[in-house]
């Protein structure tokens, strides 16, 4: 127990943020500044949204990530949650005004860039921001609870922008300008929310840490004032949690279907001679729509097809089934040309089958009549030669092999020696894997 203790003691230690927390003047004038929005961070704003308007109409991952980098938008996040931690209302108004007019400008500018832009298609980065789920709020309050952390630190290091490219503010931003611009209401209303999202549980984590660690009070508060505040943070926490939860479960369903849709995909690829031309799995409609090629399918196959979706988890999906190529719709005249064409083909597999075997006939037939005149040149006993490409049997294999037979003159006896000469030369002139070669007498 006493380790334990003693344990848990050291991960306090290394846990603890008092030795390298900032001092709390020089925090309070880094949120000051950063809520400030007028010059430099007006004209910063104001290019870090047409940076990213660009990178979501060109669909360019790299740009939107260099437009989150130089957004100026959580100086007042961070100093709504650092107000309120410290009931500061007067902060809290300013914070308040100030991202208005930074969301009202990014808004105004966004829009305007997607109405003169020719291009309009909404691409994979656009789609991204307009379907938010708890994942977001997830990734907003702990992105949030870094930038705020970062700030009260004396070793803030690298942690501020890569908690603007984690928390992402300005694409949704701009996904929500390019749907009033388009006039489709459900990509403003998907980004803003999710834009709500990031804003509301950045300033909430600012909200906790800036109480954790203490931050002095600023303004004299009664104990009303205190819990009408707390009243209004559990409302708003409440107001943007809840659906994220509900578009969450809705995330993992369609996920869950697309899943099991691409494993009864892969299953019913090949169907009693048709195959699958092309695929399409709609998790929003639950639909799953395929195109075959091959013989027509009938009414029975296709329900066939259909009720193996029960074997994959799906639930009730709707199979469309389309044939995308059939030859059943050929004439007679066609079909007949098809099966000419089919025999002429197989005619002409078989003369070439055939002109092979006659080729390797005459190429034997070469082989020993070479063999004989290289070996004879060097060894004037041999007098003859047999060459046959043949099978090796044994009890449950067997392998090609090339024999060879030489004749060789009673008078002129080779040793043992020269036979095992002749044995390798002949294996490397023939390059084969398996050779036997054998010597008789010369008759």
């Amino acid at each position: 127990m006493r380790r334990l203790i003693v344990m848990l003691k050291r991960l306090g230690q290394l846990f603890n943020l008092d030795t390298e927390v900032e001092n709390f003047d020089n925090i309070h004038q880094e949120i000051l500044k950063g809520v400030s929005f007028r010059g430099t961070n007006l004209w910063i704003l104001f290019f870090a949204i047409i940076v990213a308007s660009v990178g979501l109409n060109m669909n360019s991952t790299a740009v939107i990530i260099g437009a989150m980098l130089i957004s100026p938008l959580m100086g007042p996040i961070n100093g709504m949650g650092y107000s309120i931690a410290t009931y500061d209302m007067e902060l809290f108004k300013k914070s308040i005004k100030n991202f208005s007019y930074a969301v009202g400008i990014s808004l105004l500018a966004s829009t305007a860039y997607f109405a003169i832009s020719p291009i309009s298609t909404a691409h994979s980065e656009l789609l991204a921001r307009t379907s938010p789920s708890i994942y977001d709020v997830l990734i907003a309050l702990f992105g949030g609870l870094a930038g705020i952390v970062a700030i009260s630190s004396k070793q803030k290091g690298n942690v501020i922008p890569g908690v603007a490219i984690a928390t992402a503010l300005m694409p949704p931003l701009c996904t929500a300008g390019y749907g009033l611009a388009s006039g489709q209401l459900d990509f403003f209303l998907g980004a803003f929310y999710l834009f709500t999202i990031n804003t509301v549980f950045i300033a909430i984590a600012s909200v906790l840490i800036s109480q954790i660690l203490k931050f002095p009070i600023r303004t004299v508060v009664d104990p009303s004032q205190k819990k009408r505040i707390n009243r209004w943070i559990s409302i708003v926490i409440a107001l943007v949690f809840i659906p994220s939860i509900y578009f969450g479960y809705l995330l993992v369903k369609k996920e869950q279907f697309v899943e099991e849709a691409n494993k009864y995909i892969t299953n019913v690829s090949t169907f009693e001679g048709n195959y699958l031309l092309s695929s399409e799995v709609n998790p929003s409609t639950k639909t799953i729509t395929l195109v075959y090629g091959g013989l027509s399918l009938s009414n029975e196959q296709k329900e066939q097809i259909s009720q193996k979706a029960t074997q994959f988890n799906l639930d009730e999906p709707a199979i469309q089934i389309k044939q995308g190529l059939s030859f059943a719709g050929m004439d007679a005249k066609n079909m007949e040309v098809m099966q000419l064409r089919e025999e002429l083909n197989n005619l002409d597999r078989a003369l070439r089958l055939k002109a092979n075997q006659v080729d390797s006939l005459v190429k034997v037939g070469y082989l020993g009549q070479a063999l004989l005149a290289e070996i004879s040149a060097i060894y004037p006993a041999v007098k003859g030669c047999t060459y046959a490409d043949t099978y090796r049997y044994t009890d449950s294999l067997s392998s090609p092999t090339a024999l060879v037979l030489f004749e060789t003159a009673p008078a002129q006896p080779l040793t043992i020696a020269d036979k095992q000469t002749i044995r390798k030369w002949v294996s490397s002139r023939l390059d084969r894997d398996s050779v036997m070669v054998t010597f008789t007498d010369h008759s």
